[in-house]
Protein backbone atom coordinates (compact mmCIF):
# COMPACT_ATOMS: atom_id res chain seq x y z
CA UNK A 1 0.00 0.00 0.00
CA UNK A 2 1.37 3.42 -0.90
CA UNK A 3 2.46 5.77 1.88
CA UNK A 4 0.01 8.44 0.66
CA UNK A 5 -2.89 5.98 0.97
CA UNK A 6 -1.84 5.01 4.51
CA UNK A 7 -1.78 8.67 5.58
CA UNK A 8 -5.18 9.26 3.94
CA UNK A 9 -6.74 6.29 5.76
CA UNK A 10 -5.23 7.38 9.10
CA UNK A 11 -6.48 10.92 8.58
CA UNK A 12 -9.91 9.67 7.67
CA UNK A 13 -10.05 7.31 10.65
CA UNK A 14 -8.97 10.15 12.97
CA UNK A 15 -11.71 12.33 11.59
CA UNK A 16 -14.31 9.64 12.17
CA UNK A 17 -13.13 9.23 15.74
CA UNK A 18 -13.44 12.98 16.26
CA UNK A 19 -16.90 13.04 14.73
CA UNK A 20 -18.21 10.39 17.13
CA UNK A 21 -21.57 8.77 16.78
CA UNK A 22 -23.10 11.80 15.06
CA UNK A 23 -21.10 11.09 11.86
CA UNK A 24 -22.67 8.86 9.24
CA UNK A 25 -21.23 7.33 6.08
CA UNK A 26 -23.57 7.34 3.11
CA UNK A 27 -23.01 5.90 -0.34
CA UNK A 28 -24.19 7.37 -3.63
CA UNK A 29 -25.28 5.01 -6.38
CA UNK A 30 -26.17 5.24 -10.05
CA UNK A 31 -27.89 2.85 -12.40
CA UNK A 32 -26.23 1.19 -15.32
CA UNK A 33 -28.31 2.49 -18.24
CA UNK A 34 -28.34 3.12 -21.95
CA UNK A 35 -27.40 6.64 -22.90
CA UNK A 36 -25.45 8.73 -25.40
CA UNK A 37 -21.74 9.43 -24.96
CA UNK A 38 -20.09 12.35 -26.71
CA UNK A 39 -16.99 14.49 -26.51
CA UNK A 40 -16.75 17.97 -27.97
CA UNK A 41 -14.32 20.77 -28.61
CA UNK A 42 -15.25 24.41 -28.93
CA UNK A 43 -13.86 27.16 -31.11
CA UNK A 44 -14.82 30.36 -32.89
CA UNK A 45 -15.02 30.96 -36.61
CA UNK A 46 -16.30 33.26 -39.30
CA UNK A 47 -19.25 32.68 -41.62
CA UNK A 48 -18.53 33.18 -45.29
CA UNK A 49 -19.96 32.12 -48.67
CA UNK A 50 -18.69 28.85 -50.14
CA UNK A 51 -17.90 30.62 -53.44
CA UNK A 52 -16.80 34.25 -53.34
CA UNK A 53 -15.43 35.98 -56.45
CA UNK A 54 -13.58 39.28 -56.72
CA UNK A 55 -14.42 40.96 -60.02
CA UNK A 56 -11.74 43.28 -61.37
CA UNK A 57 -10.54 44.82 -64.62
CA UNK A 58 -7.47 44.16 -66.73
CA UNK A 59 -7.44 47.60 -68.37
CA UNK A 60 -7.11 51.07 -66.92
CA UNK A 61 -9.69 53.77 -67.39
CA UNK A 62 -12.57 55.74 -65.95
CA UNK A 63 -15.67 53.96 -64.65
CA UNK A 64 -18.39 55.14 -67.04
CA UNK A 65 -21.46 53.18 -65.89
CA UNK A 66 -22.34 50.95 -62.94
CA UNK A 67 -25.50 48.87 -63.28
CA UNK A 68 -25.64 47.08 -59.88
CA UNK A 69 -25.55 47.95 -56.20
CA UNK A 70 -25.09 46.15 -52.89
CA UNK A 71 -27.27 43.01 -52.59
CA UNK A 72 -28.16 43.09 -56.30
CA UNK A 73 -28.81 39.65 -57.78
CA UNK A 74 -26.75 39.04 -60.90
CA UNK A 75 -26.54 36.32 -63.52
CA UNK A 76 -23.54 34.88 -65.32
CA UNK A 77 -22.66 37.09 -68.32
CA UNK A 78 -24.73 40.05 -67.10
CA UNK A 79 -23.12 43.48 -67.66
CA UNK A 80 -22.52 45.07 -64.27
CA UNK A 81 -20.24 48.00 -65.21
CA UNK A 82 -18.53 49.68 -68.16
CA UNK A 83 -15.33 51.69 -68.48
CA UNK A 84 -14.98 54.69 -70.76
CA UNK A 85 -14.04 53.24 -74.16
CA UNK A 86 -12.77 56.35 -75.99
CA UNK A 87 -9.07 55.51 -75.77
CA UNK A 88 -9.65 51.81 -76.34
CA UNK A 89 -11.65 52.49 -79.50
CA UNK A 90 -8.86 54.77 -80.75
CA UNK A 91 -6.29 52.03 -80.11
CA UNK A 92 -8.41 49.55 -82.04
CA UNK A 93 -8.82 51.95 -84.98
CA UNK A 94 -5.06 52.55 -85.07
CA UNK A 95 -4.34 48.81 -85.03
CA UNK A 96 -6.83 48.18 -87.81
CA UNK A 97 -5.23 50.95 -89.91
CA UNK A 98 -1.77 49.46 -89.42
CA UNK A 99 -3.14 46.07 -90.43
CA UNK A 100 -4.62 47.55 -93.62
CA UNK A 101 -1.27 49.16 -94.53
CA UNK A 102 0.54 45.88 -93.84
CA UNK A 103 -1.93 44.00 -96.03
CA UNK A 104 -1.41 46.49 -98.91
CA UNK A 105 2.34 46.12 -98.59
CA UNK A 106 1.96 42.33 -98.65
CA UNK A 107 -0.12 42.48 -101.83
CA UNK A 108 2.58 44.60 -103.53
CA UNK A 109 5.43 42.38 -102.35
CA UNK A 110 3.53 39.24 -103.44
CA UNK A 111 3.18 40.49 -107.02
CA UNK A 112 6.76 41.76 -107.05
CA UNK A 113 8.04 38.39 -105.85
CA UNK A 114 6.03 36.45 -108.42
CA UNK A 115 7.42 38.56 -111.31
CA UNK A 116 11.01 38.20 -110.13
CA UNK A 117 10.55 34.50 -109.67
CA UNK A 118 9.44 34.09 -113.29
CA UNK A 119 12.32 36.22 -114.55
CA UNK A 120 14.79 34.30 -112.42
CA UNK A 121 13.55 30.96 -113.72
CA UNK A 122 14.14 32.25 -117.28
CA UNK A 123 17.63 33.44 -116.36
CA UNK A 124 16.84 37.09 -116.97
CA UNK A 125 17.78 38.42 -113.49
CA UNK A 126 20.50 37.64 -111.03
CA UNK A 127 20.06 35.38 -108.00
CA UNK A 128 20.71 38.37 -105.73
CA UNK A 129 17.71 40.29 -107.13
CA UNK A 130 15.54 37.20 -106.73
CA UNK A 131 16.62 36.66 -103.09
CA UNK A 132 15.86 40.31 -102.22
CA UNK A 133 12.37 40.03 -103.70
CA UNK A 134 11.74 36.84 -101.73
CA UNK A 135 12.99 38.41 -98.48
CA UNK A 136 10.73 41.45 -98.88
CA UNK A 137 7.77 39.17 -99.50
CA UNK A 138 8.42 37.06 -96.37
CA UNK A 139 8.86 40.17 -94.20
CA UNK A 140 5.55 41.53 -95.48
CA UNK A 141 3.83 38.27 -94.51
CA UNK A 142 5.24 38.49 -90.95
CA UNK A 143 4.28 42.15 -90.66
CA UNK A 144 0.65 41.28 -91.45
CA UNK A 145 0.67 38.67 -88.70
CA UNK A 146 2.07 41.18 -86.19
CA UNK A 147 -0.60 43.75 -87.06
CA UNK A 148 -3.32 41.09 -86.83
CA UNK A 149 -2.17 40.33 -83.27
CA UNK A 150 -2.27 44.04 -82.46
CA UNK A 151 -5.87 44.22 -83.68
CA UNK A 152 -6.79 41.15 -81.59
CA UNK A 153 -5.19 42.67 -78.51
CA UNK A 154 -7.01 45.98 -79.02
CA UNK A 155 -10.32 44.15 -79.47
CA UNK A 156 -9.68 42.11 -76.31
CA UNK A 157 -8.89 45.24 -74.28
CA UNK A 158 -12.04 46.85 -75.60
CA UNK A 159 -13.97 43.79 -74.42
CA UNK A 160 -12.42 44.10 -70.98
CA UNK A 161 -13.98 47.55 -70.69
CA UNK A 162 -17.35 45.82 -70.34
CA UNK A 163 -17.42 44.18 -66.89
CA UNK A 164 -19.64 41.11 -66.73
CA UNK A 165 -20.58 38.85 -63.84
CA UNK A 166 -18.68 35.54 -63.94
CA UNK A 167 -21.24 33.72 -61.77
CA UNK A 168 -24.88 33.69 -60.73
CA UNK A 169 -24.98 35.32 -57.33
CA UNK A 170 -25.34 38.40 -55.17
CA UNK A 171 -23.24 41.57 -54.97
CA UNK A 172 -21.64 41.65 -51.52
CA UNK A 173 -19.42 44.67 -52.06
CA UNK A 174 -19.08 47.54 -54.52
CA UNK A 175 -15.59 49.04 -54.40
CA UNK A 176 -15.90 51.82 -57.04
CA UNK A 177 -18.25 54.59 -58.13
CA UNK A 178 -19.02 56.14 -61.52
CA UNK A 179 -16.32 58.59 -62.60
CA UNK A 180 -13.61 56.88 -60.57
CA UNK A 181 -10.34 56.09 -62.33
CA UNK A 182 -8.93 52.57 -61.98
CA UNK A 183 -5.36 51.68 -62.87
CA UNK A 184 -4.60 48.11 -63.86
CA UNK A 185 -0.80 48.17 -63.59
CA UNK A 186 0.91 45.71 -61.22
CA UNK A 187 -2.28 44.55 -59.49
CA UNK A 188 -5.77 44.04 -60.84
CA UNK A 189 -8.11 46.48 -59.04
CA UNK A 190 -11.18 44.93 -57.40
CA UNK A 191 -14.48 46.46 -58.53
CA UNK A 192 -17.03 44.08 -56.97
CA UNK A 193 -17.17 41.07 -54.65
CA UNK A 194 -19.81 38.51 -55.58
CA UNK A 195 -21.14 35.53 -53.62
CA UNK A 196 -22.47 32.66 -55.64
CA UNK A 197 -25.14 31.25 -53.32
CA UNK A 198 -25.99 32.62 -49.88
CA UNK A 199 -28.12 29.56 -49.08
CA UNK A 200 -24.93 27.51 -49.01
CA UNK A 201 -22.54 29.03 -46.48
CA UNK A 202 -19.55 27.73 -44.54
CA UNK A 203 -17.74 28.43 -41.29
CA UNK A 204 -13.96 28.78 -41.18
CA UNK A 205 -13.08 27.83 -37.59
CA UNK A 206 -9.67 28.17 -35.94
CA UNK A 207 -8.91 25.01 -33.94
CA UNK A 208 -6.13 24.94 -31.35
CA UNK A 209 -3.23 22.57 -31.99
CA UNK A 210 -4.11 20.62 -28.83
CA UNK A 211 -7.55 19.75 -30.25
CA UNK A 212 -6.91 19.38 -33.98
CA UNK A 213 -5.92 15.69 -33.67
CA UNK A 214 -9.51 14.75 -32.83
CA UNK A 215 -11.13 16.61 -35.73
CA UNK A 216 -12.08 14.55 -38.79
CA UNK A 217 -14.12 15.16 -41.92
CA UNK A 218 -17.79 14.26 -41.54
CA UNK A 219 -18.07 15.02 -37.82
CA UNK A 220 -21.27 16.73 -36.68
CA UNK A 221 -21.06 20.39 -35.72
CA UNK A 222 -23.43 22.80 -34.01
CA UNK A 223 -22.87 26.54 -33.79
CA UNK A 224 -24.55 29.74 -32.70
CA UNK A 225 -24.19 33.37 -33.74
CA UNK A 226 -24.73 36.44 -31.62
CA UNK A 227 -27.34 37.75 -34.06
CA UNK A 228 -29.65 34.82 -33.20
CA UNK A 229 -28.58 33.63 -29.73
CA UNK A 230 -31.57 31.29 -29.34
CA UNK A 231 -30.97 29.44 -32.61
CA UNK A 232 -28.63 26.47 -32.92
CA UNK A 233 -27.38 25.81 -36.45
CA UNK A 234 -26.22 22.42 -37.72
CA UNK A 235 -23.30 21.60 -39.99
CA UNK A 236 -20.50 19.12 -40.59
CA UNK A 237 -16.72 19.20 -40.95
CA UNK A 238 -15.91 19.23 -44.68
CA UNK A 239 -12.18 19.97 -44.64
CA UNK A 240 -9.27 20.04 -42.17
CA UNK A 241 -6.60 22.28 -43.64
CA UNK A 242 -2.95 21.35 -43.10
CA UNK A 243 -1.53 24.86 -43.07
CA UNK A 244 -0.90 26.20 -39.57
CA UNK A 245 -1.29 29.80 -38.42
CA UNK A 246 0.76 31.16 -35.51
CA UNK A 247 -0.51 34.22 -33.65
CA UNK A 248 1.17 35.34 -30.41
CA UNK A 249 2.80 31.87 -30.14
CA UNK A 250 -0.61 30.18 -30.42
CA UNK A 251 -0.82 27.64 -33.24
CA UNK A 252 -4.20 27.05 -34.87
CA UNK A 253 -5.51 25.19 -37.90
CA UNK A 254 -8.40 26.15 -40.15
CA UNK A 255 -11.34 23.75 -40.27
CA UNK A 256 -14.08 24.23 -42.86
CA UNK A 257 -17.63 23.52 -41.69
CA UNK A 258 -20.71 23.38 -43.90
CA UNK A 259 -23.50 25.77 -42.90
CA UNK A 260 -26.81 25.35 -44.79
CA UNK A 261 -28.63 28.68 -44.84
CA UNK A 262 -32.04 28.03 -46.33
CA UNK A 263 -33.71 30.61 -44.07
CA UNK A 264 -31.03 33.22 -44.98
CA UNK A 265 -30.28 34.07 -41.34
CA UNK A 266 -26.55 33.56 -41.67
CA UNK A 267 -24.71 36.55 -43.11
CA UNK A 268 -21.11 36.76 -44.32
CA UNK A 269 -18.76 37.92 -41.60
CA UNK A 270 -20.78 36.77 -38.57
CA UNK A 271 -18.79 35.19 -35.75
CA UNK A 272 -19.81 31.60 -35.04
CA UNK A 273 -19.36 29.85 -31.69
CA UNK A 274 -18.63 26.31 -32.83
CA UNK A 275 -19.00 22.96 -31.07
CA UNK A 276 -17.47 19.99 -32.90
CA UNK A 277 -18.56 16.52 -31.78
CA UNK A 278 -15.30 14.59 -32.01
CA UNK A 279 -16.93 11.47 -30.52
CA UNK A 280 -20.55 10.35 -30.61
CA UNK A 281 -21.92 6.96 -29.55
CA UNK A 282 -25.65 6.65 -29.10
CA UNK A 283 -27.69 4.15 -27.11
CA UNK A 284 -24.74 2.49 -25.35
CA UNK A 285 -24.62 0.92 -21.88
CA UNK A 286 -22.73 3.27 -19.58
CA UNK A 287 -22.04 4.23 -15.97
CA UNK A 288 -20.61 7.39 -14.43
CA UNK A 289 -16.83 7.30 -14.79
CA UNK A 290 -16.37 7.83 -11.05
CA UNK A 291 -17.98 4.42 -10.41
CA UNK A 292 -14.84 2.83 -11.86
CA UNK A 293 -12.70 4.85 -9.46
CA UNK A 294 -14.65 3.86 -6.33
CA UNK A 295 -13.22 1.24 -3.96
CA UNK A 296 -14.72 0.50 -0.52
CA UNK A 297 -12.37 1.40 2.31
CA UNK A 298 -12.10 -1.28 4.99
CA UNK A 299 -11.17 1.28 7.63
CA UNK A 300 -14.59 2.94 7.49
CA UNK A 301 -16.76 -0.17 7.23
CA UNK A 302 -18.91 -1.26 10.12
CA UNK A 303 -18.55 -4.71 11.64
CA UNK A 304 -21.57 -5.89 9.69
CA UNK A 305 -20.34 -4.69 6.29
CA UNK A 306 -18.28 -7.09 4.19
CA UNK A 307 -16.30 -6.91 0.93
CA UNK A 308 -16.39 -9.48 -1.89
CA UNK A 309 -13.62 -8.48 -4.28
CA UNK A 310 -12.73 -9.89 -7.70
CA UNK A 311 -9.59 -10.02 -9.79
CA UNK A 312 -10.66 -7.81 -12.68
CA UNK A 313 -8.41 -4.96 -13.77
CA UNK A 314 -11.47 -2.72 -14.06
CA UNK A 315 -14.40 -3.16 -11.75
CA UNK A 316 -17.54 -1.57 -10.38
CA UNK A 317 -19.10 -2.19 -6.97
CA UNK A 318 -22.64 -2.94 -5.89
CA UNK A 319 -23.95 -2.81 -2.31
CA UNK A 320 -26.32 -5.64 -1.54
CA UNK A 321 -27.40 -5.18 2.05
CA UNK A 322 -24.17 -5.10 4.04
CA UNK A 323 -22.05 -6.63 1.31
CA UNK A 324 -19.92 -4.67 -1.18
CA UNK A 325 -19.49 -6.87 -4.24
CA UNK A 326 -17.05 -6.19 -7.08
CA UNK A 327 -17.92 -6.90 -10.71
CA UNK A 328 -15.19 -7.14 -13.32
CA UNK A 329 -16.18 -5.14 -16.40
CA UNK A 330 -14.90 -4.49 -19.88
CA UNK A 331 -15.03 -0.82 -20.80
CA UNK A 332 -15.23 1.01 -24.10
CA UNK A 333 -15.47 4.68 -24.89
CA UNK A 334 -15.27 7.33 -22.18
CA UNK A 335 -15.65 11.09 -22.20
CA UNK A 336 -14.46 11.58 -18.62
CA UNK A 337 -18.01 11.78 -17.24
CA UNK A 338 -19.55 8.59 -18.62
CA UNK A 339 -17.83 5.32 -19.51
CA UNK A 340 -19.21 2.69 -21.85
CA UNK A 341 -19.64 -0.80 -20.37
CA UNK A 342 -19.18 -3.61 -22.88
CA UNK A 343 -19.71 -6.50 -20.45
CA UNK A 344 -19.74 -7.37 -16.76
CA UNK A 345 -22.96 -5.76 -15.51
CA UNK A 346 -26.44 -5.49 -16.96
CA UNK A 347 -28.68 -2.51 -17.53
CA UNK A 348 -30.53 -1.46 -14.37
CA UNK A 349 -27.82 -2.56 -11.93
CA UNK A 350 -27.13 0.03 -9.23
CA UNK A 351 -23.42 0.62 -8.73
CA UNK A 352 -21.73 2.63 -6.00
CA UNK A 353 -20.13 5.85 -7.23
CA UNK A 354 -18.84 7.55 -4.05
CA UNK A 355 -19.25 7.91 -0.29
CA UNK A 356 -19.96 10.95 1.86
CA UNK A 357 -19.64 11.80 5.53
CA UNK A 358 -22.73 13.42 7.02
CA UNK A 359 -22.89 15.29 10.32
CA UNK A 360 -20.12 15.72 12.86
CA UNK A 361 -19.22 18.53 15.24
CA UNK A 362 -20.19 21.99 14.03
CA UNK A 363 -22.53 20.72 11.31
CA UNK A 364 -26.09 21.88 10.91
CA UNK A 365 -29.01 19.76 12.01
CA UNK A 366 -29.60 16.98 9.48
CA UNK A 367 -25.96 16.95 8.49
CA UNK A 368 -24.17 18.09 5.36
CA UNK A 369 -21.64 16.14 3.27
CA UNK A 370 -18.18 16.44 4.74
CA UNK A 371 -14.92 15.84 2.88
CA UNK A 372 -12.70 13.90 5.33
CA UNK A 373 -9.53 15.24 3.73
CA UNK A 374 -10.44 18.95 4.00
CA UNK A 375 -9.98 21.03 7.18
CA UNK A 376 -13.18 21.53 9.16
CA UNK A 377 -14.52 25.11 9.51
CA UNK A 378 -13.39 27.00 12.58
CA UNK A 379 -15.95 27.36 15.34
CA UNK A 380 -16.37 31.10 15.85
CA UNK A 381 -18.99 30.89 18.57
CA UNK A 382 -18.09 32.69 21.78
CA UNK A 383 -17.83 30.48 24.80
Amino acid sequence: MKVQNIFAILAFASMLAACGEKSKITYSTAKVEKTNISTTITATGTIEPVTEVEVGTQVSGIIDKIYVDYNSEVHRGQVIAELDKTNLLAELASAQSNLSNAQSSLNYQTNYYKRYKTLYEKGLISANDYENAKLNYEQAVQQVKVQQQSVTRAQTNLGYATIMSPIDGVVLSKEVEEGQTVAATMNTPTLFILAQNLTDMRVIANIDEADIGGVKEGQRVTFTVDAYPEDVFEGAVTQVRQNATTTSNVVTYEVVISAPNDDMKLKPGLTANVTIFTLEKNDVVAVPAKALRFTPNESILTEQEKIEDCHGKKKVWTKEGNVFKAHAVETGTSNGVLTEILSGVSVGTEVVTEFEVLGGPGSEQGGRPQNPFMPRPRDNKKK
